[in-house]
């Protein structure tokens, strides 16, 4: 598959396609445009920013199609054996997981606006850019030659999001065999040095818990806004974030830490340690899976974690960042009709909207405090030889390394195997059912000497507002619990 992509004026944001489909050996082909995207689980519905998609064969004949469904077409190719699209798509969606057009740079997520041939996503991807001469490409895939990149498949080529500009700013440092890029769009103006020594701590802490990277290059590319923004969204080999305003980078240095943190995590969880409901993707229809809340809820734990692991964060700022992430749902959603396993399902119905009152939980934010629950009643259980960790470990070793999808029993299973006895009790009140957890949490955080103080009960509801700090009389052995947990923490 070749697909070159090109504008005539990007103050309109059109980005004009044309895709030649070769070795074609039957009377039609179909073509598909993915209507979601990895990282965000409902319905996009890209088809809505095409143009009319017309066929035409290799001596220029327009060639019928047929619209079968709103994203997916039947091209009648006759005698032909090689066919090419034209179509246009509207690139004016500046987050992290649009596309963007201007007189600055071309902004593409692939799986926005590029369409795949029924049955043949296996095969290399060949992407021709028609860019300005003195445009950089940032971009997880290799680029072969100037201005063309190359992906192994399909599933390569959507799972890697591309700026192309004459203005990137480009960073790097390397850990192991792994070089890492930080590529910057915008004018934001922090001390990269100290950018380049921060990004090291994290990145080397999160590689020492999984004891590797499953990546030789991982790539940072950041949009800094001139607006408010803050989104991330994670890749094969990359992670794409807006952050803004840009004139407050210096204030919203925590968060830029913050978010780049949890995507890399994301390059073990989610990407690789995948549901088995998601392996592969289909991206025609909603793929449901009940385990949103351990993609997403323990990658958001771990986060902020990491940080306090890599001596970024002080103790008191950590429990601060935790504090805030578990009042997102004790102040919101304390006691909610839908469990964290319902709401996970439900991701493609009302996920990623506040929703009915009462009716979901966050699988970022409850199942955050699921895992911060789970990591300290294990760390309790065998005096500190096991955790969380050895659980993510586990995942990795039997799926994420071998390509396979895991499962919600899988996920137990390992759980009983590092805690060294059975679970359920855990998964019938945190996972599968609805009660408030906030006695389960408190016992769990007196462990490593810190309490959960509740600041005010919310009035007619069970939400309630908290923070977590450390206890006024902590003993040696919870500090020596704190300092196990909590590693290089200052």
């Amino acid at each position: 598959m070749i697909y070159t992509l090109s504008y005539s004026n990007p103050d309109k944001h059109y980005i004009d396609i044309q895709v030649q489909i070769s070795t074609i050996t039957t009377s039609h082909v179909e073509v598909q445009l993915p209507a979601w995207r990895p990282g965000r689980y409902e319905m996009a519905n890209f088809a809505k920013n095409m143009t009319l998609l017309k066929a035409y064969g290799t001596t220029g004949e327009k060639l019928n199609v047929q619209k079968l469904t709103k994203d997916c077409w039947r091209i009648q190719t006759e005698t032909y054996t090689s066919v090419q699209l034209n179509y246009s798509y509207y690139a004016q969606q500046m987050d992290a997981g649009g596309s963007w057009l201007d007189d600055k740079q071309l902004y593409v997520n692939f799986v926005n606006c590029l369409v795949h041939v029924k049955g043949r996503m296996q095969e290399e991807c060949r992407i021709q850019l028609q860019l300005p001469e003195n445009y950089k490409i940032a971009c997880g895939l290799p680029e072969i030659s100037k201005h063309v990149l190359i992906a192994s498949d399909y599933y390569q080529l959507v799972d890697s999001p591309m700026i192309a500009s004459a203005t990137l700013q480009k960073y790097s440092y390397q850990i192991q065999s792994t070089t890492f890029y930080i590529w910057v769009q915008g004018e934001c103006h922090l001390n990269w040095e100290k950018v380049k020594l921060d990004f090291i701590k994290f990145s080397e802490v999160q590689m020492q818990m999984m004891q590797g990277f499953p990546c030789e290059a991982y790539h940072f590319l950041f949009h800094w806004l001139p607006f408010q923004h803050y989104h991330g969204v994670e890749h094969q080999n990359s992670t794409v974030i807006t952050l803004g305003p840009a004139s407050q980078a210096e204030q919203l240095y925590g968060e830029m830490l913050g978010i780049s943190s949890h995507e890399l995590f994301h390059t073990w969880n989610v990407i690789r340690i995948r549901p088995a409901e998601l392996l592969p993707y289909d991206f025609s229809k909603e793929n449901y899976f009940s385990t949103g809340f351990v993609a997403e809820g323990i990658t958001t734990y771990y986060g902020d974690l990491f940080l306090a692991r890599a001596g970024i964060f002080y103790i008191e700022e950590y429990l601060q960042e935790l504090s805030q992430t578990l009042n997102k749902h004790f102040k919101f959603s304390n006691r909610s009709s839908l469990s964290l396993i319902d709401s996970s399902f439900d991701l493609w119905l009302d996920g990623y909207t506040m929703g009915a009152p009462g009716r979901k939980v966050s699988i970022y934010n409850k199942g955050a405090l699921a895992a911060l629950i789970l990591d300290l009643e294990i760390r309790q259980l065998t005096q500190n030889t096991r955790s969380l960790d050895d659980v993510m470990r586990e995942l990795w070793k039997q799926f994420g390394d071998m390509n396979a999808g895991y499962t919600i029993q899988d996920y137990q299973q390992i759980i009983e195997k590092v805690a060294g006895q059975n679970y359920q009790d855990y998964f019938d009140e945190c996972i599968f059912g609805t009660i408030p957890l906030q006695d389960r949490t408190s016992r769990a955080l007196n462990y490593v000497g810190c309490e959960l103080a509740i600041l005010q009960a919310l009035p007619d509801s069970e939400n309630i507002e908290i923070t977590i700090r450390l206890k006024e009389t902590i003993t040696e052995t919870e500090k020596e619990n704190l300092q196990k947990w909590l590693e290089n923490a200052r």
